[in-house]
């Protein structure tokens, strides 16, 4: 294993989220220096948030430079072995690293309250990692303790953190740094999700260059349009961040169902969703004008369908039935039109698993509750921000499940399995299978472990079984809002530390897609064999 190189890697990747907090803290300066936070952020607060993300740049630089200065020499081989560690030790460092901005502030703060949760490392590395790896599990809670109470430099920083995994911090990282050479090709298929890499160019850096063009193009396009539909342009930067990220991070407590968001909003945000939980590289086709590759696409038609037919569903079963916003508005009998905003609305947040919230869905019936935790399981599409099991993944287990069932009747005939045109090998077919039964097994493993760790009264009574099931796939699939006390108006507070770490774990292995840090617990993955 050389870990020099993935050492000094990591330090250089260390030295670009350093610079993206200075970038926001640089932000944070301006506002505070010019008095635009005055009217609505807590006295001090913002100063103190600068002081905080400036503490923490300095410690980047420091800990980044040291790890790149002190491994310059030695080989420069990057195997698979140092890129899948190197793709682990990014994504979980990583997120320590974003949660220092929470942390320094909290104790730096005197204004703060004692029980906020950012005073525990712990805490601010959940809304790190959630962050990074864009699933919109929040620990902030009920006044004083919730978002509207961040200053706006932490709550940029917060949706930054969506924006920057969005892609993948790895993507960024083999995009901007040439060094990495042929190795940059390995960090880019262990950390891209999906089953398929659908090749947008023959260089990997110009692959990575061409997604994020992509991904920021779409990004200003965004901002521009949630501000001429009203939104003031802080919200319409920070809900784009959270939206192309399939992220869910809102500045609200009420999320996208704020009184102060109108029906353009909705639209507009669910549009985009969608688009977000589209594989990318059908854009860089469409740029091409290659339309016809891109409807042809098997998995952006199931995708489509999928939406399509949940969203029926849940349409028709909130007709005529109680609905209650997020900011408590309620709706005793819906009417078609309610039931179509809210209803669609969820479908599309939650199979993008981008998470945003405008209605309580705690309180709708079971058939659309099965529904939206049918959905959590699918997710977007490979290479999608999205996360969950992945549209192709569903195609092809359902394309084996047939063959299997032809089998029965046909032994002796052999019919190759094929998506589009072409055709799915035996290894294929095992990783997708192993895939989606290491998701079921950790998704019941997870949801074990909190009902172990909760199940004292001290915390709260949260070990309740639903509860700490779907916080475990909401975690895991990088969904973000679960049901019952995880559920779209509660958040993840309440839980202890022991359960935030295991939820940590789960959102790194559901972003990188379970075995690149699954490896790291096998023996023989460090002894080379």
């Amino acid at each position: 294993m050389n870990f020099r190189y993935v050492f000094r890697q990591l330090g250089l990747l260390c030295l670009v989220l350093t610079a993206l907090i200075t970038v926001v803290a640089g932000w944070a300066m301006y506002e505070w220096l010019s008095g635009a936070d005055a009217t609505t952020q807590p006295v001090g607060h913002q100063r103190y948030a600068v002081s905080a993300m400036m503490f923490s740049s300095g410690i980047g630089i420091i800990i980044g430079g040291l790890l790149w200065l002190g491994t310059r020499k030695g080989d420069m081989f990057l195997g698979r072995r140092e890129a899948m560690l190197l793709v682990a030790v990014s994504w979980l460092g990583g997120a320590a690293l974003a949660a220092m901005p929470y942390w320094i502030w909290a104790m730096l703060n005197e204004h703060v309250d004692p029980t906020h949760p950012f005073r525990n490392f712990v805490d601010c590395y959940f809304e790190a990692m959630s962050g990074l790896t864009t699933t919109g599990s929040t620990v902030l809670m009920g006044d004083p303790n919730d978002i509207e109470s961040l200053p706006r430099g932490l709550l940029l920083w917060r949706a930054a953190t969506h924006w920057i995994g969005g892609l993948g911090i790895v993507v960024l990282f083999v995009a901007v740094l040439p060094s990495l050479g042929v190795g940059g090709k390995k960090l880019f298929v262990v950390e891209a999700p999906g089953p398929t890499h659908q090749g947008v160019k023959p260089r990997i850096r110009e692959t990575a260059r061409t997604l994020w063009f992509i991904y920021c193009g779409m990004t200003l396009l965004l901002i521009v349009l949630l501000r001429l539909f009203g939104m003031n342009w802080f919200d319409a930067v920070c809900h784009t961040f959270a939206t192309l990220a399939t992220g869910g991070f809102s500045t609200s407590n009420y999320s996208v169902g704020a009184p102060q968001f109108g029906a353009g909003v909705y639209i507009v945000i669910s549009f985009f969703m969608l688009l977000a939980g589209v594989n990318f590289g059908l854009y860089y086709h469409m740029l091409r004008g290659r339309f016809d590759l891109v409807w042809k696409d098997p998995e952006l038609r199931l995708y489509l369908s999928i939406i399509l037919i949940g969203s029926v569903i849940v349409v028709w079963s909130l007709v005529g039935a109680p609905v209650v916003t997020t900011s408590g508005e309620q709706h005793a009998q819906a009417s078609f039109g309610t039931a179509v905003q809210h209803g669609v609305f969820q479908v599309i947040s939650v199979q993008t698993t981008t998470g945003f919230c405008s209605a309580d869905f705690n309180q709708w019936s079971y058939l659309p509750k099965a529904v939206l935790i049918f959905l959590m399981f699918v997710g977007g599409s490979a290479g999608s921000t999205g996360g969950g099991i992945k549209v192709i993944r569903i195609l092809l287990l359902f394309k084996v499940l047939r063959a299997e069932l032809q089998r029965v009747f046909h032994p002796n005939v052999v019919r190759p399995i094929k998506i589009g045109k072409s055709t799915v090998d035996q290894d294929m077919r095992m990783g997708v299978l192993a895939y989606v039964l290491g998701i079921l097994l950790l998704t019941f493993v997870g949801g074990f472990l909190l009902m172990l760790l909760e199940s004292s009264p001290e915390y709260g009574g949260k070990g309740e079984l639903v509860t700490c099931l779907t916080a475990s796939i909401a975690t895991l699939n990088n969904i973000g809002p679960g049901l019952e006390h995880v559920g779209a108006v509660e958040n993840f507070g309440a839980f202890s530390s022991a359960s935030k770490v295991v939820m940590s774990i789960l959102m790194a292995l559901g972003r990188l897609e379970v075995f690149a840090i699954a490896v790291l617990f096998v023996p023989s993955f460090w002894r080379g064999e």
